[in-house]
């Protein structure tokens, strides 16, 4: 009865403060706060708060709680592990998977790689790399 009561005068409270903020012209924030104002009476209203009372009070729902807690503990551990070991298991099943020459293109036996024709000479003045940069920078004024 005085979660229903404290819910009650909190969304009361939510509504006035969003009334005063609407007076002042910023209907945005008004809204949004009135928004969240309604949402501890939806709650009483759908019975959350009560069914949140009453599993609050009892000794069987923390026992699950508990159990919940130590689910969530060994599934992190386990994954601890087995970032810390590296992925044994994968890494041997990955290693089985894949042939060692399966990288290597089969193109045939004559086949050589063709040379790559230079584009541009390199610049051998380091002071010539930025060159470019310094016009473009000098054409927008910087």
């Amino acid at each position: 009865m005085i979660a229903e009561t404290v819910c009650s005068a909190v969304s009361a409270a939510g509504l006035g403060i969003a009334v005063v903020t609407a007076y002042r012209k910023r209907f945005l924030a008004a809204v949004r706060l009135a928004a969240y104002s309604l949402v501890p009476v939806g709650l009483v209203m759908t019975g959350v708060v009560g069914w949140l009372a009453d599993t609050a009070l009892s000794p069987t729902a923390w026992v699950g709680f508990g159990v919940l807690g130590a689910a969530w503990l060994l599934l992190a551990g386990s994954r601890v592990v087995e970032r810390r070991r590296g992925g044994a298991e994968r890494k041997a099943a990955g290693r089985d998977a894949v042939a060692p020459a399966a990288s290597a293109p089969s193109l045939g036996g004559a086949a050589r790689p063709a040379a790559r024709p230079s584009s541009a000479p390199r610049a051998a003045d380091p002071a010539e790399d930025f060159s470019d940069i310094e016009a473009i920078l000098k054409k927008h004024g910087i």
